[in-house]
């Protein structure tokens, strides 16, 4: 049967776990090992990338999913990896304090896990998601899981930096297993008994080798079209949130503070944008998921123009409203994404819902890992050609907008896709019919 929206808050609160963990691996070491310890910014630059570039397995643990025909013990699995991964990478930036080489060496070692974690649970709690939500419900629960992460990380952090002062080693190491413990207990209670006994009825193909699954799905047009309008998507997004508060700082003179708030500004869009698409994609139905992801991509595409030519224009542009409607685009086209995903995972050959959300999974970590560096070092490099950083920010805007605009065109492409190259199948999950 469908989950309810009981059911859809359940997954949401594995979600919502998830992204407790992540935030202390992800914010809170970067500022110990910077600040703390006084280690140059790329070290935890490349902990962090590291955690996603380890997520290009995230096929291969979907077909795992898939073979097994069934979620849940990935869900937990990876929710325990995580878990572990995360005290360890706390662990390793407490050592650092003492001996930096030997902390940074084990901090590989746990983010690598972090990112194992991360993949395995992911990938297998969207595509359960995309098996027992109803199509009309697939926009809301999209947003719902989404904005219940959102709320995760901020409890989390409010809660733990808290308990983090006066800081130690020590209390960081027990703030972080505090909430890896308490995570990992949410997302147990949380999948208990959701997803059932796996009973699968009719004729179904067996399930292949992994190579052969996986050149089956890239073979899809529509899955591989799909994975590019994710990558391109997501680079253009992660590329625009490491710059926005530097560029605050260098064209309109914000304090740290002032940036920090600008920050909170387009994370306030990125809400509303996700609440614009639950209450919007409910009431007009799950074919206006296309004119969501679009409309939502050429919006960013318009904002950060508008950021370009705020840079200028200089301190008399209006700068926080630009900021908050980019975040109500970004919001609106990234939750239309994961909607999209859901409606998607099903078409294709039967039986591959897990390897194709995981190649859709493997381009957005890849994305991710170039997006900071691309987007950092771009601005960097064009200051340093122009000699200007209002000319050099200006740039890289219209280089974002030309991602987003390039995203949105494939975006048309996804919904759009012949498939009459790969037959539509059923899920491997239903009865398959004349």
């Amino acid at each position: 049967m469908p989950l309810g929206w009981f059911g859809i808050a359940r997954l949401g609160l594995v979600q919502a776990a998830l992204g407790a963990v992540v935030v202390i691996a992800a914010s809170t070491l970067n500022r110990v090992m910077v600040v703390e310890w006084s280690l140059p910014a790329i070290v935890p630059g490349l902990l962090v990338a590291l955690h996603y570039t380890t997520q290009v397995l995230r096929p291969r643990m979907g077909y795992g999913s898939d073979v097994g025909r069934r979620r849940t013990p990935w869900i937990v699995g990876g929710m325990a990896a995580l878990a572990v991964g995360g005290v360890a990478a706390t662990a390793a930036t407490a050592w650092m304090g003492a001996n930096s080489v030997a902390g940074i060496a084990c901090a590989i070692m746990a983010y690598a896990l972090v990112g194992l974690g991360v993949g395995a649970a992911g990938t297998s709690l969207l595509v359960l998601l995309a098996q027992r939500v109803a199509p009309a419900r697939r926009p809301a629960a999209a947003s719902v899981v989404w904005i219940m992460m959102i709320a995760g990380i901020a409890i989390t952090g409010t809660i733990a930096g808290r308990l983090l002062d006066p800081f130690s080693p020590a209390r960081l190491v027990a703030v972080a297993a505090g909430v890896s413990a308490v995570a990992f207990a949410v997302a147990l209670l949380a999948v208990w008994r959701i997803e059932g006994a796996t009973q699968i009825t009719g004729k179904v193909q067996a399930t292949p080798g992994f190579r052969v699954a996986l050149a089956q799905v890239w073979a899809e047009r529509q899955a591989r079209v799909f994975a590019v309008f994710v990558f391109l998507s997501m680079l253009a997004y992660s590329a625009q949130e490491l710059i926005l508060e530097p560029f605050a700082g260098a064209v309109f003179s914000l304090t740290p503070g002032q940036s920090t708030g600008l920050t909170g500004t387009l994370h306030m869009g990125v809400l509303a944008g996700m609440l614009l698409v639950a209450v919007g994609g409910s009431v007009v139905g799950r074919g206006s998921m296309r004119g969501w992801t679009v409309g939502g991509c050429t919006g960013s595409a318009v904002a950060v123009l508008a950021l370009a030519a705020a840079s200028v224009v200089g301190p008399a542009w209006p700068l926080r409203p630009t900021v908050f409607v980019l975040g109500l685009a970004n919001g609106s086209f990234a939750v239309s994404a994961i909607g999209a995903m859901m409606a998607l995972a099903g078409n294709g050959h039967a039986g591959r819902e897990g390897t194709r959300m995981g190649v859709w999974g493997a381009a957005q970590a890849v994305a991710f890992a170039l997006g900071g560096l691309l987007g950092t070092s771009a601005s960097d490099l064009a200051r340093l050609l122009l000699g200007s950083p209002q000319a050099a920010y200006a740039w890289v805007f219209v280089g974002e907008a030309v991602l987003f605009l390039l995203a949105a065109r494939q975006a048309r492409q996804v919904f759009g896709a012949a498939t009459r190259d790969v037959p539509r199948f059923h899920s491997s999950a239903e009865e398959v019919r004349p």
